[in-house]
Parts: structure tokens; C-alpha cells; sequence
């Protein structure tokens, strides 16, 4: 499969010139970054904002969905300020194979801590308990328990937190975009050239697409003698699929922003798509039925081969491959 996407991007290169394309860096900040975390910002504003009108939990239900939605559009961006004091992982904490966040909650709201009460402190909290993920156990049904003030608070403090972390995210977008814009520029020690400004967006492409297949698929396919249907992300909010779904439309608007001409690419990303929203399985728990497994398994070979797409047409373009990814680690 390397060799056939080798070649193909050799012949690619042929097609277009000797020289890489250009790759629109600027409209990608503009037209699709900027615009995402700015969705990122309010929704998840607006939902603090519900929480101090009425934390209840049927009142949060859908402003949470509607923050969920704009972050699943946007949380294969793993660049610049999102990563700052692991602000992704305190926006969702998945996968949690020890429930070390249901556990930190738990504790939190036995001891009726000070912290629920102080947005300083409660910032310092463990990541595991705090985000989407948290707020997801304190207003759908879930093994967490508590006196409703209790659970009422903490799921104001969860929407003030998480309403506090988009917005300096955004905000911090404004110094952060310019540096990708214009690599080598005085003070710039991040991107020296334009090559590495493509080659950081590029590779978000590339273990976007990545984690969709190995993680948000992946993880409840688990074997075929041994599915594991539990492992999806966000079942209790029911909504693993439509995380996948919003993912790939986000990665979709980025691939297109850097470059626009990709007929296999917007071919692969099409099907994959059309795949994701036929499949009447919100929460993935098809995957312990062998029929329901088959349908999973094509979504999840037609993620990879939008991966492949990227990698042959887009990289083979531009003339870059995947560099380091926060996600690799040390």
C-alpha cells in the first residue's frame, strides 16, 4: 500500500510541476480555524450562561449539545493555544479506560468541595473531571451521585470552566494565526518557514483522520471474538457517530481550505460521509452484532481510505509528509 501511494504521488508531482503547490495557510486560519473556535466560544457561552439561569439537568441538555457539536468540528486541531495547559484533554477527557474522571467527580461532590464554588480553583482540578466529558455525566444518566444543589453547582462550575477555556482559546488565536501566516517574520521562533506552517496543518489532517479510525471507531470495534461496544465516545449523550460525522467535516473544510483541487481527496471524504450519516447506529452499539460490526468496519476502512487520499494528493501536492503531533508523544 506504501509503494502504490508512493507512486502515485511521484506521478502526482509529474502532473502538477516540480514545484509544491501552494497551500492556502491563510484561509485555513481565516476561513475555517478562526470560525471554528469562534462557534467553540459561544456555544460553549451560551451554555454557561444557561447554567447560571438554571443548572438542572434537562435546562443543559441541549446548549451542551449544540457546545459538543462545535467542538467536534474542531477537536482534531491539536495546534497552538489548544494545547496550552492541556486544554484539549480539560475540554474532553476520552478515552478514560480507568474512569479516572468519574472517580475525581465523585470524590469531589462527596466532600461538597470549596472548589466547586471557586472558578480559580476549580481550574486546577484534574482534567478528567472537568469539560464535556464531565458535564456529560452530571446531566445525562450515569453512575455519578449526589444531592441535586450538589450535582446543580458542579455543573455550573463545569460550564463557567469550559465557557473560560474556549474563549482564551480564541482569544489567543489572534497572536498564535498570524505566526502560521507568516512564518520567519521577526519574533517568530515557532514556524521559520512556509513549509512548516503547511506541514503543521497538514499533519492535523493526517492524525485527525488517524484518530477517527484507531480511536473513535476503533475502540468499539475492539475484536471480532470480542466487541466492545462500551468503549464509544459520548454514549450516555449519545452522540459517537455524530462526533465522528462533525470530525470529518471539519477535517474535510481544512483539507479544502489548503487545497482546493482534490478530486480523490473530496471523493474519499464524500463517501466516508455518506457512509457515517446512513448508518442508523448512534451510538455505535451495532458493532456487537456481526452485521452492525460489518457496517462500522466499511466506515471505518473508507476513514482510512481518506487518510491515504490525503496523504497521496494533498502531501504528494505540497510535497510534505507528517511531522510531530502532540498525540505522538515524547
Amino acid at each position: 500500500m506504501a509503494g502504490i501511494a508512493l507512486i502515485r504521488g511521484l506521478a502526482l508531482s509529474v502532473l502538477i510541476g516540480t514545484a509544491p503547490a501552494h497551500a492556502d495557510v491563510a484561509e485555513a486560519v481565516r476561513d475555517v480555524i478562526l470560525p471554528a473556535y469562534d462557534d467553540l466560544a459561544g456555544t460553549t457561552g451560551s451554555l454557561a450562561a444557561a447554567a447560571q439561569q438554571d443548572c438542572s439537568a434537562a435546562h443543559l441538555r441541549e446548549p451542551f449539545q449544540r457546545a459538543w457539536d462545535a467542538w467536534a468540528r474542531i477537536d482534531f486541531l491539536r495546534l497552538g493555544p489548544v494545547e496550552t495547559d492541556g486544554r484539549a484533554l480539560a475540554i474532553s477527557f476520552w478515552p478514560d479506560a480507568k474512569s479516572s474522571g468519574r472517580r475525581a467527580q465523585q470524590a469531589l461532590i462527596d466532600a461538597d468541595a470549596p472548589a466547586i464554588d471557586d472558578p480559580v480553583a476549580f481550574a486546577d482540578l484534574s482534567v478528567a473531571l472537568r469539560g464535556l466529558s464531565g458535564l456529560e455525566r452530571l446531566i445525562y444518566p450515569s453512575e455519578i451521585d449526589g444531592e441535586e444543589p450538589v450535582l446543580c453547582r458542579l455543573r455550573r462550575a463545569t460550564a463557567t470552566d469550559l465557557a473560560r477555556i474556549a474563549a482564551d482559546i480564541r482569544a489567543e488565536w489572534d497572536g498564535y494565526g498570524p505566526l502560521l501566516e507568516k512564518p520567519g517574520s521577526p519574533g517568530n521562533s515557532s514556524f521559520l518557514t512556509m513549509d512548516e506552517a503547511r506541514q503543521a496543518l497538514y499533519t492535523q489532517l493526517v492524525t485527525g483522520l488517524e484518530h477517527l479510525a484507531d480511536s473513535r471507531l476503533g475502540r468499539p470495534l475492539g475484536t471480532f471474538d470480542k466487541p466492545r461496544p462500551e468503549r464509544a465516545e459520548a454514549i450516555a449523550a449519545g452522540r459517537s457517530l455524530r462526533n465522528v460525522t462533525l470530525s470529518l467535516q471539519g477535517i474535510q473544510d481544512l483539507a479544502v481550505a489548503m487545497l482546493p483541487d482534490t478530486p480523490e481527496t473530496q471523493a474519499a471524504f464524500a463517501r466516508a460521509l455518506k457512509l457515517a450519516e446512513g448508518l442508523d447506529d448512534p451510538v455505535l452499539a451495532g458493532v456487537a452484532a456481526p452485521s452492525g460490526r460489518l457496517k462500522v468496519e466499511i466506515l471505518q476502512q473508507a476513514v482510512d481510505t481518506t487518510q491515504e487520499a490525503v496523504e497521496t494528493e494533498i502531501g504528494g501536492a505540497l510535497g510534505i509528509s507528517v511531522g510531530f503531533n502532540a498525540k505522538d508523544g515524547d
